[in-house]
């Protein structure tokens, strides 16, 4: 055991060593990386880390942190039913708009490819157009008001499938309904991007090497050649489509209303939104983003592994 512990403990010399060697030879190269890296380290680590100790603290702003240990927590997860409503409305969200919405872009971006490059350009458009637009949320509001003056309403009154208006943004058995079709449509645009852009930079001589190998049909050429080649491109839509998925708040609040009713609509977002902005808790606030920071971590190191597993 001795010796093994030996070879390892000179292994991580040899590399410490040849990583120190390596930095100052490249030094000048990380001098320019230095302002990027002080602007990070700035307005991200360090937020971070005064967010994670803010958490187990009773903190409002005007008096001095209090420090409490995991109190916010234990009320978070025990005593807050809210919370435990948030948790379920978001999970249900990132389940249905993360796998599906990141699946539906690939295929999407997969089966356009081939097409003339003006169709291209258009169907490109259509699934970019929310994530250029700030004014889709209130285009839905219009169309799904509760009253006989919201669009579909008004359509469903005239052909005489409903006699009053329906519910849509205020009911707690329609909202989720309604809310996760919109929030799909919204996640597509990033990704989407990507796996197009992606897409087209795959050399075509591969598929060519392919077929004299043996590939037989378009599935094999997918998984064999496809999808190894656009892993990064595949990493970058996974981590977009987990993180919007997860930071879902604006459309939700926008649409049924701040707060919804019965809190049918309430993510863990809209929930830290209301501690840390409204009632300016921001222990109990920077508890639910810590959750919510680690559960991201956690779900993003799953999908990596995963697609680490693609073309193997």
């Amino acid at each position: 055991m001795s010796e093994v512990w030996i070879k390892y403990r000179n292994k991580k010399r040899l590399q410490l060593t040849d990583t120190v060697r390596r930095a100052k030879t490249l030094k000048f190269c990380y001098l320019f990386l230095l302002p990027y890296a002080a602007l990070f380290l700035t307005f991200n680590i360090l937020p971070m880390i005064n967010s994670i100790y803010y958490s187990f603290t009773n903190f409002n702003i005007l008096q001095k942190p209090e420090f409490i240990g995991v109190r916010n927590y234990i009320n978070l997860f025990l005593q807050d039913e809210v919370f435990q409503k948030a948790v379920k409305n978001t999970f249900l969200i990132a389940i249905i708009t993360g796998p599906v919405g990141y699946i539906m872009a690939f295929i999407f971006a997969w089966l356009i490819n081939e097409l003339p490059k003006w169709v291209r350009t258009l169907v490109v458009f259509f699934f970019y157009a929310p994530s250029l637009s700030a004014n889709v949320v209130p285009v839905f509001q219009l169309i799904f008001r509760d009253d006989a003056y919201g669009w579909a309403n008004g359509w469903l009154i005239k052909l005489g499938i409903v006699n009053e208006p329906i519910q849509f943004l205020t009911s707690p058995e329609n909202v989720m309904k309604l809310l996760i079709p919109v929030i799909l449509w919204m996640s597509l645009g990033s990704g989407f991007l990507a796996f197009v852009a992606g897409l087209k930079g795959i050399d075509q001589s591969q598929y060519e090497a392919g077929y004299i190998d043996g590939i037989q049909n378009r599935w094999q050429e997918l998984w064999y050649i496809t999808l190894p080649n656009m892993k990064p491109m595949l990493l970058f839509g996974a981590v977009m489509s987990i993180t919007s998925a997860f930071n879902v708040c604006d459309v939700p609040m926008q649409l049924a209303g701040y707060p919804s009713t019965d809190y049918c609509a309430r993510t863990i977002v809209t929930h830290l939104f209301d501690y840390g902005f409204e009632r300016f808790e921001m222990g109990y606030a920077s508890a639910i983003a810590t959750v919510l920071f680690l559960t991201m971590i956690i779900c993003n190191k799953i999908i990596q592994s995963l697609l680490n597993r693609v073309g193997q």
